[in-house]
Protein backbone atom coordinates (compact mmCIF):
# COMPACT_ATOMS: atom_id res chain seq x y z
CA UNK A 1 0.00 0.00 0.00
CA UNK A 2 1.34 3.46 -0.90
CA UNK A 3 2.04 6.24 1.59
CA UNK A 4 -0.93 8.16 0.20
CA UNK A 5 -3.22 5.20 0.80
CA UNK A 6 -1.93 4.79 4.37
CA UNK A 7 -2.55 8.46 5.13
CA UNK A 8 -6.05 8.25 3.69
CA UNK A 9 -6.78 5.08 5.66
CA UNK A 10 -5.84 6.61 9.03
CA UNK A 11 -7.41 9.99 8.28
CA UNK A 12 -10.64 8.12 7.58
CA UNK A 13 -10.32 6.12 10.81
CA UNK A 14 -10.18 9.30 12.90
CA UNK A 15 -12.63 11.32 10.80
CA UNK A 16 -15.24 8.57 11.12
CA UNK A 17 -15.38 8.85 14.90
CA UNK A 18 -16.12 11.85 17.12
CA UNK A 19 -13.17 13.87 18.35
CA UNK A 20 -12.15 12.91 21.88
CA UNK A 21 -13.11 15.58 24.39
CA UNK A 22 -11.02 14.32 27.32
CA UNK A 23 -8.70 11.55 26.12
CA UNK A 24 -7.20 9.49 28.92
CA UNK A 25 -3.58 8.37 29.17
CA UNK A 26 -2.62 4.74 28.85
CA UNK A 27 -2.26 2.95 32.18
CA UNK A 28 1.20 1.56 31.35
CA UNK A 29 2.44 5.08 30.68
CA UNK A 30 1.27 6.54 33.96
CA UNK A 31 2.65 3.67 36.02
CA UNK A 32 6.01 3.87 34.27
CA UNK A 33 6.52 7.62 34.17
CA UNK A 34 5.16 8.67 37.56
CA UNK A 35 8.18 9.63 39.64
CA UNK A 36 10.49 10.34 36.71
CA UNK A 37 11.93 13.83 36.34
CA UNK A 38 10.21 15.58 33.41
CA UNK A 39 12.21 16.20 30.26
CA UNK A 40 11.62 15.88 26.53
CA UNK A 41 9.20 13.20 25.38
CA UNK A 42 8.24 11.80 21.99
CA UNK A 43 4.84 10.16 21.50
CA UNK A 44 4.85 7.89 18.44
CA UNK A 45 1.36 7.36 17.03
CA UNK A 46 -0.26 9.88 19.37
CA UNK A 47 -3.83 9.13 18.26
CA UNK A 48 -6.38 11.02 20.35
CA UNK A 49 -3.59 12.53 22.46
CA UNK A 50 -4.31 11.29 25.96
CA UNK A 51 -0.68 10.36 26.60
CA UNK A 52 0.74 13.62 25.25
CA UNK A 53 -1.66 15.78 27.27
CA UNK A 54 -1.01 13.82 30.47
CA UNK A 55 2.75 14.09 30.03
CA UNK A 56 2.47 17.83 29.44
CA UNK A 57 0.48 18.21 32.65
CA UNK A 58 3.32 16.45 34.48
CA UNK A 59 5.81 19.01 33.17
CA UNK A 60 7.14 17.19 30.10
CA UNK A 61 7.74 18.91 26.76
CA UNK A 62 6.13 16.59 24.24
CA UNK A 63 6.51 16.06 20.52
CA UNK A 64 3.42 14.12 19.44
CA UNK A 65 3.33 12.58 15.97
CA UNK A 66 0.87 10.56 13.95
CA UNK A 67 0.40 9.63 10.31
CA UNK A 68 -3.08 11.18 10.41
CA UNK A 69 -3.40 14.94 10.02
CA UNK A 70 -6.88 14.63 11.51
CA UNK A 71 -5.40 13.19 14.71
CA UNK A 72 -2.59 15.73 15.10
CA UNK A 73 -4.86 18.69 14.30
CA UNK A 74 -7.36 17.56 16.93
CA UNK A 75 -4.60 17.11 19.51
CA UNK A 76 -3.17 20.56 18.75
CA UNK A 77 -6.62 22.05 19.35
CA UNK A 78 -6.97 20.20 22.66
CA UNK A 79 -3.53 21.40 23.79
CA UNK A 80 -4.44 25.00 22.99
CA UNK A 81 -7.76 24.71 24.81
CA UNK A 82 -5.96 23.42 27.92
CA UNK A 83 -3.18 26.03 27.82
CA UNK A 84 -0.65 23.32 27.04
CA UNK A 85 0.37 24.50 23.58
CA UNK A 86 3.77 25.55 24.94
CA UNK A 87 4.40 21.96 26.03
CA UNK A 88 2.83 19.95 23.18
CA UNK A 89 4.16 20.17 19.63
CA UNK A 90 2.30 18.10 17.04
CA UNK A 91 3.54 16.95 13.66
CA UNK A 92 2.38 14.55 10.97
CA UNK A 93 4.89 11.81 10.21
CA UNK A 94 4.59 8.61 8.26
CA UNK A 95 7.17 6.74 10.33
CA UNK A 96 7.84 4.51 7.34
CA UNK A 97 9.17 7.58 5.54
CA UNK A 98 10.36 10.10 8.16
CA UNK A 99 11.24 10.35 11.84
CA UNK A 100 11.03 13.36 14.19
CA UNK A 101 14.30 15.16 14.83
CA UNK A 102 15.84 15.77 18.24
CA UNK A 103 16.90 13.80 21.31
CA UNK A 104 14.51 12.63 24.01
CA UNK A 105 14.38 11.48 27.62
CA UNK A 106 11.26 9.40 27.00
CA UNK A 107 9.81 7.86 23.87
CA UNK A 108 6.52 6.00 24.05
CA UNK A 109 4.92 3.80 21.43
CA UNK A 110 1.56 2.50 22.61
CA UNK A 111 -0.18 -0.08 20.43
CA UNK A 112 1.76 0.94 17.34
CA UNK A 113 -0.04 -1.70 15.29
CA UNK A 114 -1.39 -1.25 11.78
CA UNK A 115 -3.00 -3.47 9.13
CA UNK A 116 -0.77 -1.68 6.61
CA UNK A 117 2.91 -2.12 5.81
CA UNK A 118 5.23 -0.81 8.52
CA UNK A 119 8.76 -1.88 9.44
CA UNK A 120 8.05 -1.47 13.13
CA UNK A 121 11.41 -2.80 14.26
CA UNK A 122 13.16 -0.13 12.18
CA UNK A 123 10.95 2.57 13.72
CA UNK A 124 11.62 1.42 17.27
CA UNK A 125 15.33 1.01 16.56
CA UNK A 126 15.44 4.60 15.28
CA UNK A 127 13.66 5.67 18.47
CA UNK A 128 16.23 3.94 20.68
CA UNK A 129 19.01 5.78 18.88
CA UNK A 130 17.57 9.24 19.64
CA UNK A 131 17.28 8.63 23.36
CA UNK A 132 19.54 10.71 25.55
CA UNK A 133 21.75 8.77 27.99
CA UNK A 134 19.43 7.65 30.77
CA UNK A 135 16.40 8.02 28.51
CA UNK A 136 13.75 5.33 28.16
CA UNK A 137 11.81 3.76 25.32
CA UNK A 138 8.42 2.41 26.40
CA UNK A 139 6.76 0.01 23.97
CA UNK A 140 3.31 -1.29 24.90
CA UNK A 141 1.69 -3.82 22.59
CA UNK A 142 -1.47 -5.85 22.63
CA UNK A 143 -0.95 -9.26 24.20
CA UNK A 144 -4.53 -10.39 23.69
CA UNK A 145 -7.52 -9.52 21.54
CA UNK A 146 -10.14 -7.30 23.12
CA UNK A 147 -13.76 -8.04 22.14
CA UNK A 148 -13.95 -4.65 20.41
CA UNK A 149 -10.65 -4.93 18.51
CA UNK A 150 -10.73 -4.31 14.75
CA UNK A 151 -8.68 -7.49 14.30
CA UNK A 152 -10.54 -10.58 15.49
CA UNK A 153 -8.36 -13.07 13.62
CA UNK A 154 -8.20 -16.14 15.92
CA UNK A 155 -4.80 -17.00 14.49
CA UNK A 156 -3.17 -13.67 15.32
CA UNK A 157 0.12 -13.96 17.18
CA UNK A 158 1.38 -11.38 19.65
CA UNK A 159 5.20 -11.38 19.96
CA UNK A 160 6.43 -11.41 23.57
CA UNK A 161 8.32 -8.33 24.83
CA UNK A 162 11.67 -10.15 24.86
CA UNK A 163 11.05 -11.16 21.26
CA UNK A 164 10.34 -7.55 20.32
CA UNK A 165 13.54 -6.48 22.10
CA UNK A 166 15.57 -9.11 20.27
CA UNK A 167 14.20 -7.88 16.96
CA UNK A 168 15.58 -4.40 17.62
CA UNK A 169 19.11 -5.82 17.72
CA UNK A 170 20.39 -3.17 20.15
CA UNK A 171 23.86 -3.31 21.66
CA UNK A 172 23.55 -4.46 25.29
CA UNK A 173 26.50 -2.21 26.16
CA UNK A 174 24.37 0.83 25.29
CA UNK A 175 20.76 -0.19 25.90
CA UNK A 176 19.35 -2.19 28.81
CA UNK A 177 15.96 -3.91 29.06
CA UNK A 178 14.48 -2.67 32.33
CA UNK A 179 11.12 -4.37 31.98
CA UNK A 180 9.69 -7.09 29.77
CA UNK A 181 6.39 -8.39 31.07
CA UNK A 182 2.80 -9.28 30.23
CA UNK A 183 0.55 -7.73 32.89
CA UNK A 184 -3.21 -7.94 32.75
CA UNK A 185 -5.76 -5.21 33.36
CA UNK A 186 -9.45 -4.46 32.96
CA UNK A 187 -9.90 -2.32 29.86
CA UNK A 188 -12.90 -0.22 28.89
CA UNK A 189 -13.99 -0.20 25.27
CA UNK A 190 -16.70 1.49 23.23
CA UNK A 191 -19.97 2.00 25.03
CA UNK A 192 -18.36 1.34 28.41
CA UNK A 193 -17.90 -2.37 27.74
CA UNK A 194 -15.14 -3.93 29.87
CA UNK A 195 -12.90 -6.94 29.44
CA UNK A 196 -9.66 -8.32 30.84
CA UNK A 197 -6.78 -7.80 28.43
CA UNK A 198 -3.06 -8.53 28.41
CA UNK A 199 -0.46 -5.89 27.61
CA UNK A 200 3.04 -6.68 26.42
CA UNK A 201 5.29 -4.09 28.08
CA UNK A 202 8.88 -3.44 27.06
CA UNK A 203 10.97 -0.72 28.70
CA UNK A 204 14.45 -0.06 27.38
CA UNK A 205 16.90 2.44 28.90
CA UNK A 206 19.86 3.96 27.13
CA UNK A 207 22.78 3.59 29.52
CA UNK A 208 25.55 5.21 27.46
Amino acid sequence: MSTTDAVTFWDDVYADRPAAVDPRPNARLTETVTGLAPGRALDLGCGDGGDALWLARQGWHVTAVDISAVAVDRLAALARARDLADRVVTARHDLQESFPSGEFDLICAHYLHTPLDLDRAAVLRAAAHVLRPGGRLLVVDHGSTAPWSWNQDPGIRYPAPREVAAGLDLDAATWTVERAGSPRRIATGPGGRTAEVTDHVLLIRRTA
